[in-house]
């Protein structure tokens, strides 16, 4: 591979470790559940993504089918049910608080 090549990879592979960084952390600090839940998608693609740099598309296709597409499904599906109003919740739990 020429030196350009080798360049514009190694460029790729550090702005990907950074967007990695901030978007975990983004999604750790978030004050909003919702926002958080997004970057955590967005996290799980972003690793689906170098876990293709590294050469491993047998880890990405789980990354992004569990991590991203899964539990975030779920999370969402969570958040949800936790902002929906005390009546509207189809559960039938009816607790005195």
């Amino acid at each position: 591979m020429d030196p350009a090549g080798s360049l514009s990879l190694a460029v790729l592979d550090v702005a990907l470790a950074l967007t990695l960084a901030g978007v975990a952390w983004g999604a750790l600090a978030a004050a909003d559940l919702f926002k958080g839940v997004v970057l955590f998608i967005a996290l799980g693609l972003l690793m689906a993504l170098a876990w293709v740099r590294l050469s491993a598309p047998d880890l990405a296709l789980a990354e992004a089918g569990i991590g991203a597409g899964l539990a975030g499904a779920l999370l969402l599906a969570a958040l949800r049910r936790l902002s929906a109003p005390r009546g509207a919740r189809a559960d039938g739990d009816d607790d005195a608080a």
